[in-house]
């Protein structure tokens, strides 16, 4: 595998076993890790502001024995007197991969395709392939190991990345997703088509439908970078989905709760849920480090 574009490029038969490696990581921390980047140079441009995904990518690479090289795109010639295409092939002769976090997926399809060296999607538009992977491996701590009959639930806004690249972890995984959102902001079938024509992803309007039967409920930013000219417009289309004490009383209660972070308080998720005890969204933060270890073990060693 020479890239990380999308969850769906990975193999149901591997993912269990990607998932038993995360743990190793995990718990060999700091204690005789594997220098998988020792002596290798990675990039970063995110065009896209970020936390979570910068700071554990640097810490990864660092920890993992490599080192890694902000490049700021208001600096760089990138798509404006030179070409994606060129750009990669220029980075190409210096640099041992690339982590890339931006608008459309396209632009990161076209980098793989001008590099040998491996290229991570770290967000798109339309995917978000290591926030899911590693929200995969949260779920597979919480149940001890399993993703047998495992059911999860999203709410907001369908057709996100997070909801797109959750759907595909789900179908490799072997579980399955129900997304609840309004109609205008439904799953995009163009996106996720092999997820809904296998059954994997169930879609209903009806919050309490969509959460009744979950062991995890999942929900997200109702307004993702790119998308703000609309705000107010999905704002009070999607407030019905709004992860709340109330709608928390409809699910199992044992249902965990989960977020990609950041969070808009009191808009997608109210501070009683989210800081309550089946919240699990902090656990979510920490395994971004430890599953993009694991993204980064896949692809160099």
């Amino acid at each position: 595998m020479k890239d990380f574009l999308r969850i769906k490029d990975l193999s149901s038969e591997d993912f269990v076993g990607l998932m038993e490696l995360t743990k190793k990581i995990k718990s060999q921390r700091g204690v005789n890790e594997e220098k998988v980047l020792l002596g290798k140079t990675i990039g970063m441009i995110f065009t896209k502001p970020s936390t979570r995904t910068r700071v554990s990518f640097e810490v990864a690479i660092n920890e993992l024995g490599g080192y890694s090289i902000f490049l700021n795109h208001k600096e760089m010639q990138l798509g404006k007197s030179e070409t994606l295409e060129d750009t990669a092939r220029v980075l190409d002769r210096y640099i041992h991969g690339l982590i890339i976090r931006t608008y459309a997926q396209s632009d990161i399809v076209r980098f793989a395709k001008n590099s040998t060296f491996p290229v991570i999607n770290a967000l798109t538009n339309e995917y978000h392939p290591c926030q899911a992977f590693c929200d995969a491996f949260t779920i597979f701590e919480k149940t001890n190991g399993t993703f047998k009959n495992i059911k999860v639930t999203f709410l907001g806004d369908g057709a996100c990345n997070v909801a797109n690249s959750l759907a595909d972890a789900c179908r490799v995984a072997g579980m399955k997703l129900t997304i609840g959102s309004p109609e205008k902001f439904a799953p995009d079938e163009n996106l996720i088509s092999e997820c809904i024509k296998e059954g994997v992803v169930r879609w209903v309007v009806d919050p309490v439908e969509a959460v009744k039967d979950a062991d995890f409920i999942y929900t997200d930013t109702w307004v993702s970078m790119g998308f703000e000219a609309d705000a107010a417009d999905r704002i009070q289309l999607i407030k019905p989905y709004q992860l709340n004490s109330a709608l928390m009383s409809k699910a199992p209660s044992h249902a965990k709760v989960m977020h990609c972070l950041p969070a808009n308080r009191n808009f997608e998720v109210t501070d009683e849920v989210i800081d309550g005890p089946n919240s699990i969204v902090f656990d979510q933060a920490e395994n971004r480090l430890h599953g993009q270890k694991t993204i980064l073990h896949l692809l160099y060693k």
